[in-house]
């Protein structure tokens, strides 16, 4: 056992964030299944999965998964979906000994192909209709060598002699993959033990323990509130209905204590006409992550339920959490003070001098939950201190509240995911009609911004496609985060003298765009 280590003074000093197990990944698990063997540990619509059998599932999937790929040591990876399956492949693959890349089904076709092949992915499991599409891009992964279906996992208990020793605590346990922010997604290295310390990290600002019931309302199973649960023994409810309400009455139904859900998702249940109708008996804290809250709908929400609304932050690279406002202390605006044992600091874009409070400038963080780097990089991903800059910038309290405020590059979010304009800028110049374009953010209260393009077209006296047939074009071959909500003509895109596209002024004239009108015809 370790204590989270401490790197005051920039880190939070006021909770004792307890002892880190000395275990693999799919030891916590193990320990959770001996310790509380007939605790639930997964409630879905269909049943409830205790501790002692999802232990013993994931035993039998670890013998599957060894046999599918012949030996260990291998990529498995597993496309993330809210049920049992997924936990009992994400823990089995770990336990055979191989390394999990966790798979967004949501990706386009090209940033997937990209994605598995980086990894060198052997085998993946996944839902029906996702392995359907993986097999059609199998001719595009030659070394991936099977795609199982995730309730079809065959059977096959791995004989413990063959488990061999206990991994390195330190060697690479899970493959993220970032949102594509240059463009293509980057596979990030987590190891057991960055994995590990920020479930205990989560559990202690969460204030997750055995006698919790966390009720996960997300689209899609994020190894973060799986590994805190389970570092904590605590029951998880998977609520897979996407409407606000229904979370709400699985919580009261379940008498959960925590409840876990996205903006888009809490910022529709703020503007609900029923919402003076509804109340949460059990719930101590609603936790939202992955994108900016209101806090006009945070405080809406807090004031029905009578209860804390607070926001996190984290990156694919910090296994995933840095901050989180304490339910004792919610700061609006804020997404809270680091987690035990994690340093944040703000510095000058230009200098990389650090800043003090209330200065904006690029926000940097380090800490035992940082990746041990991305697969196939260049070089280090930290400065010679261990820090590592995220990208975001934001501004610093006295008291060690971060504040966000925008982005470093171009990049932006909808709803809990990280848009590339220049993912949908590859897609849409394909068009024959299309002779330049660029992307920008179109602020939207409801999912934090959408796509807003602008194209020059082709000259065409017969009048070419509308530009809904060019939003068309670009939809249907990305997913739903990355769709495009308006789309403009314009004679130029501006661009610097390098070329690089000045998005600064599309921004501006975004007003002057007539924002308001959906993508609409040519004319």
């Amino acid at each position: 056992m370790r204590p989270v280590p401490d790197t005051a003074p920039d880190t939070d000093t006021g909770l004792v964030p307890g002892l880190v197990p000395e275990l693999p990944l799919d030891g916590l698990l193990r320990r959770a299944a001996a310790e509380a063997p007939d605790r639930v540990a997964l409630r879905t619509p269909f049943g409830d999965t205790t501790y002692a059998d999802l232990d013993a599932e994931v035993d039998t999937a670890a013998g599957a998964l060894t046999a599918a790929v012949g030996g260990t040591g291998a990529v498995v990876g597993v496309v993330a979906a809210l049920d049992v399956p997924f936990v009992v492949a994400y823990y089995g693959a770990v336990r055979a000994g191989h390394t999990v890349a966790v798979v967004n089904p949501l990706m386009g076709d090209d940033a997937m192909v990209h994605a598995l092949g980086t990894a060198e992915v052997a085998a993946v499991v996944a839902p029906p209709q996702v392995a359907e599409r993986l097999e059609r891009l199998r001719p595009r992964l030659p070394k991936l060598g099977g795609v199982i279906t995730a309730e079809r996992l065959p059977t096959g208990l791995l004989p413990p002699g063959e488990r061999g020793p206990a991994p390195d605590l330190d060697a690479v346990a899970c493959i993220q993959f970032t949102s594509g922010t240059t463009g293509d997604p980057k596979a990030v290295r987590l190891t057991h033990r960055n994995l590990v310390v920020n479930a205990a990290q989560i559990a202690a600002v969460h204030g997750l323990d055995g006698d919790s019931v966390t009720l996960n309302h997300l689209p899609l199973f994020h190894p973060m509130h799986l590994n805190s649960a389970v570092h904590a023994a605590a029951t998880q409810v998977l609520c897979p209905d996407s409407a606000p309400t229904a979370a709400v009455a699985a919580a009261n139904r379940n008498r959960a204590t925590h409840l876990y859900s996205l903006p888009v998702r809490l910022a529709a249940l703020a503007a609900d006409p029923g919402l003076g109708e509804l109340r949460l008996d059990t719930v101590r804290a609603v936790l939202s992550g992955g994108s900016a809250l209101l806090p006009a709908q945070a405080r809406v929400l807090g004031e029905q339920f009578g209860i804390p609304v607070v926001q996190g932050y984290g990156l694919a690279e910090t296994s995933p959490l840095t901050h989180c406002e304490r339910p004792g202390d919610p700061r609006p605006g804020s997404v809270g003070r680091p987690v035990p044992g994690t340093g944040c600091r703000v510095v000058d874009v230009e200098t990389r001098a650090p800043l003090p409070a209330g200065e904006r400038g690029e926000v940097q963080v380090r800490g035992p939950q940082l990746m041990a780097g991305y697969l196939h990089a260049d070089g280090p991903a930290t400065d010679a201190d261990g820090w590592f800059s995220t990208g975001d910038i934001g501004y610093q309290t006295e008291d060690g509240h971060l504040f966000l405020v925008d982005r470093l590059k171009d990049v932006f979010k909808h709803e809990n995911w990280l848009v590339s304009p220049t993912e949908i800028e590859e897609v849409l110049i394909r068009h024959p009609a299309v002779l330049d374009c660029a992307v920008v953010d179109h602020p939207e209260p409801a999912t934090g911004a959408v796509a807003h393009a602008f194209v020059v077209l082709t000259p065409d006296e017969g009048g070419g496609p509308s530009l809904d047939e060019l939003a068309a074009f670009v939809n249907d071959r990305l997913p739903y985060y990355q769709h495009i909500r308006y789309l403009d003509a314009v004679d130029r895109i501006p661009r610097s003298p390098n070329g690089k596209i000045l998005r600064r002024n599309l921004r501006r004239a975004t007003g002057a765009a007539r924002p308001d009108r959906p993508t609409g015809d040519r004319t």
